[in-house]
């Protein structure tokens, strides 16, 4: 580790103030280190992944004596000194051939660590000329629900969007989503945990396809969407895993009091965005309640209909007592 010394000048002031911890952090910065024995063929990968990780990506040409699995000190020393936390290392020996190892960092010490083995690889020179634009943001579609469930795959779907994902912003246009990187693994998600040996693992898939709009023929105002592969193709198979000491992962998730959501009292947000609120009322008397008026229902429409039934009773008593009269005249 690099001792912190005081600043002699203003500029190297400024470099430390651009390191020092900060609410909102800065773009993670990566590297690509090569082994001592990392062939053309890792050479070539790594070029190809860094692309997508433009600008924030530094090249070493240098091969290095490093074994991280055994020593990571030189990695965390690369780490510090370039203000890097994500280190993409490449070494092929007889034991692990053409093997590429991800490793992140926090405050500049190992956090977390696996190998990826390089079954299959196509370069991006090998597919259809299409330029990699720097800047562009890409979509990431992860398919497999080991991803979701296996805390291996789980790693290495969480170093993919850290490696790949670049600035983070609150808007972003549309014109700039040109690529997506699609990382897939077969197998359903009941694969037992991790006992030593991950050959039997399934291999995971990483591809690149570039988004491409044409004029829709069913469609006036919605553009048909088609996807064309532009490398480069990997497929591989996963090594081995070194997890995250609990503590140091422990800081490394803090999230300052300044960037948490503030708290209302009765008040949740779902996982979709929307506001639950909870209202309390005090007790009711549904003796009180109001309901809905009904004409039939009324009292006075009722009374009203009462005095005309016995108005109409006495009509009907009296014509019988009028005819009972008449009869006995008749039988006079």
């Amino acid at each position: 580790m690099l001792q912190a010394v005081k600043p002699r000048n203003a500029r190297s002031k400024r470099a430390l103030e651009q390191r020092s911890s900060k609410i909102v952090e800065n773009t993670k910065q990566a590297l690509t280190v090569r082994g001592s024995t990392c062939g053309q063929l890792l050479q070539n990968a790594m070029a190809d992944l860094a692309a997508y990780k433009q600008p924030d990506v530094k090249k070493f040409q240098k091969k290095n004596e490093i074994h991280p699995f055994e020593d990571a000190s030189s990695l965390e020393f690369f780490s510090q000194k370039n203000d890097a936390s994500l280190i993409l290392f490449g070494s092929n020996t007889k034991k692990r051939p053409n093997t590429l190892t991800w490793m992140r960092t926090f405050n500049y010490q190992r956090l977390d660590m696996f190998e990826l083995k390089v079954l299959t690889y196509k370069s991006i020179a090998e597919f259809k000329k299409l330029s990699v634009n720097i800047g562009m943001k890409p979509m990431f579609s992860f398919v497999g629900p080991i991803f979701d469930s296996h805390p291996h795959y789980q790693m290495v779907k969480s170093m993919f969007l850290d490696f790949f994902r670049g600035e983070q912003i609150s808007m972003m246009d549309l014109a700039g989503l040109q690529y997506i990187i699609s990382v897939s693994a077969s197998g359903d998600g009941n694969i037992s945990v991790y006992s030593g040996d991950t050959s039997n693992l399934p291999p995971i898939n990483f591809r690149v396809y570039k988004i491409k709009t044409y004029k829709s023929k069913t469609q006036a105002k919605v553009p048909r969407v088609e996807l064309e592969e532009v490398g480069p193709r990997l497929d591989f198979q996963l090594g081995r895993v070194l997890e995250a000491d609990p503590d140091l992962l422990k800081q490394a998730m803090k999230i300052p009091k300044q960037l948490q959501p503030s708290t209302k009292k009765n008040i949740e947000t779902d996982d979709i965005g929307d506001k639950i609120a909870t209202i309390h009322v005090g007790k009711q008397d549904l003796m009180k309640l109001q309901t809905r008026k009904m004409k039939g229902l009324k009292r006075q429409r009722k009374d009203e209909a009462q005095s005309e039934m016995d108005e109409i009773e006495d009509v009907i008593v009296s014509d019988d007592d009028d005819a009972g009269k008449n009869k006995r005249r008749n039988r006079a």
